[in-house]
């Protein structure tokens, strides 16, 4: 990203109490991300905003592989490199190999996708588009998906995609040795 900040993140030395609770559980090897450093510096909204994230990042119903090729497709429809950064890392925990994440960025009609994966990355690009799903691409995911995967599906998409916009317009910077 070749912007500087916008909004810079908040230094360790400008916690209070309260900040220090909401930061200290999400450091990871000594630092806390630029992500959390910066929406901090809402901190209600933040404290409000973390529970719901987390819930869609570790505790929802969606395969981690699903999750992670719907949020990979919205960074790069978004053009938000630090998602993309740190949901590379991720996703390949999920079992995202190198050769796909480079046909995320081709999109859903790229040779090698299986229909299933086609499909979530239509998804992900008909919400990014079109703000729905259209027909087509709906009665494919509900020949593999429930309802309450459906709801979760979707809020996924618009939570990365909002993500994203903040990211982007705060100039919110990859950390040393993160991809974008």
């Amino acid at each position: 990203m070749d912007q500087k900040p916008r909004v810079a993140p908040l230094a360790e030395s400008e916690w209070d109490d309260e900040t220090r609770a909401l930061l200290e559980p999400l450091r990871v090897r000594g630092q806390v991300g630029n992500i959390f450093a910066t929406l901090v510096r809402h901190r209600e909204l933040f404290a409000r905003w973390l529970p719901f994230g987390s819930q869609l990042l570790e505790k929802g119903r969606l395969g981690a592989r699903d999750r992670e090729l719907l949020i990979l497709r919205t960074a790069s429809n978004c053009g938000a490199p630090y998602e993309w950064g740190h949901h590379v890392r991720i996703g390949a925990r999920a079992g995202i190999t190198e050769p796909e994440l480079q046909r995320i960025a081709e999109g859903p009609d790229a040779p090698g996708w299986s229909a299933q994966d086609a499909t979530l990355l239509r998804a992900a690009d008909e919400l990014h588009r079109d703000s729905r799903l259209s027909e087509t691409t709906w009665a494919a995911l509900a020949e593999r998906f429930d309802a309450e995967d459906l709801v979760e599906l979707t809020m996924l998409v618009g939570h990365y995609t909002m993500v994203a916009f903040a990211l982007n317009s705060l100039g919110v910077q990859l950390e040393p040795g993160v991809r974008d």
